[in-house]
């Protein structure tokens, strides 16, 4: 009995903090529909800058108890007035930009925050020192239990009965609240949107900067925080329902004691099988998404309504088929590709087959957000899928290594079949989260799975056959296979079932009125997708000789995203001119400066704000301008 209670109030103490970060991010989006990807990072910030102000000050002891509440809440402030700087700067001239492009914004936002934090704290981990006066435990049951975290338990209903009074009892709550409902009613009614929204993204920031200043004590300062923290957040946000603040807090709640719970009981018997719960902690929250977006799908306490608003927005222009111009073009690099590796270094050869390999990994998520418009937070997953699938069959079936090549996407593509047949039911940010959470799933089965994909060790030894085994040769292959595989989802763009999926795209309740079974299309769409991301996967997998988890992790997703959105995902060939600036990009910079990170999001923001429409989308209309002159 009082292992439970134990259990419960530990959930306690970590649904408090994940309702801090969670409560922030579903208020900027509530109001600002901005899916702020850098919410995670600034949680980030908030350990850090707490644990600066707390040991650069004199230390606990110096300061005291009100010195230590006193930096951690000067730390929440310094955060959300970050935060409604980023609102000011960046984010208040992108807002009329597609949503996508916003995020991609934020992404960027996530990469300057990172090396600043490294310039600024180093690499190393740092914990911060005990909160004065909650430096021991209580007995509870017979088993101690720290003061700390009793204090957390009590934090998360104070912040949350403040925000209810914020919401409900004061003149600028009511504006929230109502442009949480409709924020173009707001402005007709002459309230100033612009000092509105950088007032609720200043708020959730510093909401973001609490959760994580209150964690100086528990968990030590680290880099990779912000991803971390990001998908946890997103996963509460979803599963509450977006927007809804007593959403996030019952979302909290929940994923918090599930995965206490998971620690806590550890090993459990089902069927006369032992099964450990504790590795279920690295994914049970995003198998409880999963499970509540496909019974669900607006969340727990969400509104129907939200699934509904990506149907609601400006359609985008028809695609075109290529004109002589672009076909010569088209010809043009064709013929310097084939070129290439006779007159260029063997490194050169080796990152264009980088290149060419996130080119079609980019044009098959363009696929699906382009003309099938759903977006995908987790692509990642078929990518991966692809890679272990080539590498499991060429280490454990021992096939040879151009069955295992073209096996790849077999396995991709079941996977597609699997998790395609749950996604199609949904739309929006609702469709995206469930794509991560597939994604997850599948990656923690792949990271604790040693036995058969050899764990976080990954898989070593995949190397193509002898006569491949040169990067010429291996570049040819990479160079028919890609742009194979690029010219097919272009023809299939162009063909019958193509118009009928753009179709369902713009107007889904004329297609339904007229016989069309979109959720079909969709679901073959998906699959189409799949198999050709799973390609680029064994393609990869093959050029780098070993295979790893990360592949198929959240960042490769958002390489895939940045790569699409930075191309221009209204076009055809955005994905592939996004794909190679983007990995022409990060290989350069890495390779000149130790924060090739910071250079990297400062381009990517400068690239949004200078061509909301990505670079091909921006090429189009000045072409277009220049004709009609």
């Amino acid at each position: 009995m009082s292992s439970i209670v134990l259990q419960f109030l530990n959930g306690l103490a970590s649904a408090s903090t994940l309702f801090l970060v969670a409560v922030g991010l579903s208020l900027i989006f509530g109001v600002t529909r901005i899916v702020n990807f850098a919410h995670g990072s600034l949680y980030m910030l908030g350990i850090y800058v707490a644990y600066s102000l707390v040991t650069r000050a004199g230390g606990v002891e110096g300061l005291g108890p009100w010195g230590f509440w006193g930096s951690v809440l000067l730390a929440a402030v310094a955060v959300g007035v970050l935060g409604a700087l980023i609102e000011m700067l960046l984010l208040r001239r992108i807002y009329h930009a597609p949503e996508l492009f916003q995020l991609l914004a934020t992404f960027g936002v996530v990469l300057v925050i990172k090396d600043f934090a490294l310039w600024a704290w180093g690499p190393e981990d740092l914990l911060g020192p005990r909160a004065p006066g909650l430096r021991g435990a209580v007995d509870m049951l017979g088993k101690p239990f720290p003061e700390y975290d009793l204090a957390l338990v009590a934090i998360g209903p104070v912040v949350l009965g403040l925000l209810w009074l914020l919401l409900n009892r004061t003149r600028w709550g009511k504006l929230v609240r109502a442009a949480t409902q409709d924020r173009e009613m707001v402005g007709a009614l002459g309230v100033n949107q612009k000092w509105l929204f950088t007032g609720v993204f200043a708020l959730g920031s510093a909401l973001a900067g609490l959760g994580g200043a209150l964690q100086i004590p528990r968990e030590p300062a680290q880099l990779f925080l912000d991803l971390t923290t990001i998908s946890d957040a997103f996963v509460v946000v979803v599963v509450g329902g977006m927007g809804s603040i007593p959403g996030a807090a019952l979302a909290a709640l929940i994923i918090g004691e599930i995965k206490a719970f998971c620690i806590g009981i550890g090993q459990v018997e089902l069927v006369g099988v032992s099964v450990s719960l504790s590795k279920l902690t690295l994914v049970v929250e995003f198998i409880v998404m999963a499970i509540v977006l496909v019974v669900r799908p607006w969340g727990l306490l969400g509104t129907p309504q939200g699934t509904l608003r990506a149907a609601a927005e400006a359609q985008e222009p028809p695609l075109e088929s290529a004109g002589r111009s672009m076909q010569w073009a088209s010809l043009a690099l064709l013929a310097a590709l084939v070129a290439v590796p006779f007159a260029a270094k063997a490194y050169t050869v080796v990152l264009l087959i980088d290149i060419l390999v996130f080119a079609l990994f980019a044009a098959s998520l363009h696929f699906i957000m382009g003309p099938a418009g759903m977006a995908s937070f987790g692509h990642a997953a078929y990518f991966g899928l692809g890679a272990y699938g080539a590498a499991l069959l060429l280490k454990k079936a021992g096939l040879p290594m151009e069955a295992a090549l073209f096996g790849g996407p077999l396995a991709a593509a079941l996977g597609a079949v699997v998790f395609g047949w749950f996604c199609v039911r949904l739309s929006g940010v609702y469709l995206a989260m469930l794509t991560l959470a597939f994604s997850q799933i599948a990656w923690s089965i792949v990271f604790q799975w040693d036995q058969f994909t050899g764990g976080s060790n990954g898989i070593v030894g995949v190397w193509p056959a002898a006569w491949l085994a040169s990067h010429t040769a291996y570049y040819f292959l990479a160079l028919a296979l890609c742009g194979s595989g690029v010219w097919l989802l272009r023809r299939i763009v162009f063909s019958p079932y193509g118009y009928a999926l753009r179709a369902g795209r713009d107007s889904p309740l004329r297609c339904d009125a007229i016989g069309i079974d979109l959720q079909r299309l969709q679901w073959i769409a998906f699959v189409l997708a799949g198999a050709v991301a799973g390609l680029a996967g064994a393609v990869y997998a093959f050029s780098k000789g070993s295979i790893s988890p990360e592949t198929m992790g959240i960042s490769r997703s958002v390489d895939g995203l940045v790569m699409v959105l930075l191309g221009g995902v209204q076009t055809l060939s955005g994905p592939v001119v996004g794909a190679a600036v983007f990995t022409w990009l990060q290989d350069v910079v890495a390779r000149n400066t130790d924060y090739w990170r910071a250079l990297l999001g400062a381009t990517i923001i400068v690239l949004v704000l200078a061509f909301p429409q990505g670079i091909v989308g921006f090429a189009r209309r000045w072409s277009l301008r220049r004709e009609a002159q």
